[in-house]
């Protein structure tokens, strides 16, 4: 018996009730409007020229094989920062899982409904947080999580997909973690690396599962052997916890959907500082009055967000001081605060905020990822606000209405004027409606092409 063996039975035999397959759809729905979002912007451009070079991209959607539509999907729902997050797997779920059920024609299966495929996004995410859950903190370091644990994930889906027995599923995931990589060395320069990981670990995924369809096999203890994953990457490992309280509610239930474009670690940070601006403006007192800000929070948010002059997009989105500045400053944190507009707006700001790490919020990571933010004004007088999780996490949790807005302001920010219609569909799902096709320029269906309004114009339609 194998660690995979345990973990597939524990999957496999876990209940799902209807309420789990409506949280799914709204998973779904989160990174569905990623990969839209996605496409407008410099990145996701640049993925998307690559695909139509590499003729996986026509004028009728995604073609070519399935693994590199998933690399594509994963890549997109990456690139803006604002996809989902397991907390204590220190991972991106979705942007690697929710790719399998668009990286591929499933006609080719048969007649899979909405509940089927909601049904393998919940064996995905079990499977993908459950290993990241077990690497440990020495593996997070230098081992990018979503990359390393995510084609776990995304075999899991697939091979649920696929109907794969037992054994076959063992292959899935033995194929899958011989091919987990991902480094974070791309933070020192801010390479565009990141979403690169994403795509990987969903493209990997799916093939393990395909290759194990086809009797190609896998190591059955591709986790705990002597030569696996655990060995290999993670030297302080906690291979029990991948099957730890097996009775416990679905892994979806604990990850975070993100309100804010940038790395989640910022975002306690973003939380405190916009109760902050409430507080100074219902003082009627301007931002000009804050003199410095300190931020207290994690070793880990510390580590990965510790960078007081962001030189681009993806740096502000990884910086603490950056986030605190404009959730003090500016009236919401969307695409355009982390611009180079903004950051020149916000240097001398942000010149005068310092980050360090508190032994009591450290204690309560990974199950919390809280920070402390404190400004002192120019009359002496010192305010601070502390989060012990933030807006989007399970215990402050998106509803589904606010998850709805942010899906259709994200689709629109990719160019469709009316998304309702592929919003709605999504959330058909759990009463058995089909996985719907993706919008244009990623799908086929003509109904939802890209509309010619303007952002703003779009969204006020979309949110009406």
């Amino acid at each position: 018996m194998t660690l995979s063996t345990d973990l597939i039975r524990l999957i496999r035999t876990k209940e799902i009730e209807e309420a789990d397959l409506a949280r799914a759809a709204l998973f779904v729905l989160d990174t569905a409007a990623n990969f839209i979002g996605g496409t407008n912007c410099d990145e996701g451009r640049r993925f998307l020229g690559w695909a139509r070079d590499a003729g996986h991209l026509t004028s009728d959607g995604l073609q070519g094989e399935p693994s590199r539509a998933a690399f594509v999907l994963g890549a997109l729902a990456h690139v803006l920062e604002i996809d989902d997050l397991h907390r204590q797997g220190a991972l991106h779920p979705g942007c690697v899982v929710v790719p399998v059920l668009w990286g591929r024609d499933w006609a080719d299966r048969g007649n899979i409904d909405g509940k089927r495929a909601l049904a393998a996004i919940l064996h995905g995410y079990e499977a993908v947080a459950r290993i990241g859950m077990a690497v440990g903190p020495a593996h997070y370091k230098l081992w990018h999580n979503t990359a390393t644990c995510g084609p776990f994930g995304a075999a899991m889906a697939a091979a649920t997909l696929l109907d794969l027995d037992e054994a076959r599923c063992i292959d899935a995931l033995g194929n899958a973690g011989t091919q987990a990589s991902g480094l974070w060395e791309f933070l020192s320069t801010g390479a565009m690396s990141k979403p690169v990981h994403a795509g990987h670990a969903a493209e990997a995924g799916l093939t393990a599962a395909e290759l194990a369809g086809h009797g190609i096999s896998g190591a059955p203890a591709i986790l705990e052997g002597e030569r696996g994953f655990f060995t290999a990457m993670c030297p302080d490992a906690e291979p029990e916890l991948v099957l730890r309280e097996p009775d416990a509610p679905w892994q979806l239930h604990a990850s975070s959907i993100k309100p804010w474009p940038s790395c989640r670690h910022t975002h306690p940070v973003i939380d405190a500082a916009q109760e902050l601006r409430r507080t100074l403006a219902n003082k009627r007192l301007a931002v000009d009055a804050v003199e410095s800000i300190e931020i207290t929070t994690y070793g880990a948010a510390l580590d990965r967000c510790d960078n007081p002059n962001p030189g681009s997009v993806l740096a502000a989105k990884f910086s603490l001081q950056h986030c605190a500045a404009a959730a003090l400053a500016l009236d919401e944190v969307w695409f355009d605060a982390f611009e180079a507009d903004a950051r020149r707006q916000l240097a001398s700001l942000r010149a005068n905020c310092s980050a360090s790490v508190s032994p009591k919020i450290q204690d309560g990571y990974p199950q919390n990822w809280g920070a402390e933010v404190r400004i002192q004004l120019s009359d002496g007088k010192r305010m601070t606000a502390r989060r012990r999780h933030a807006k989007g996490d399970p215990e402050l949790a998106l509803d589904a209405e606010a998850l709805k807005v942010k899906a259709m302001r994200l689709m629109v920010h990719g160019g469709i004027a009316r998304p309702e219609e592929f919003v709605e569909a999504i959330l058909a799902m759990p009463e058995g409606a089909p996985i719907p096709p993706l919008p244009y320029p990623l799908g086929r269906d003509a109904r939802l092409k890209r509309g010619q309004s303007s952002d703003s114009a779009a969204r006020s339609r979309a949110l009406s």
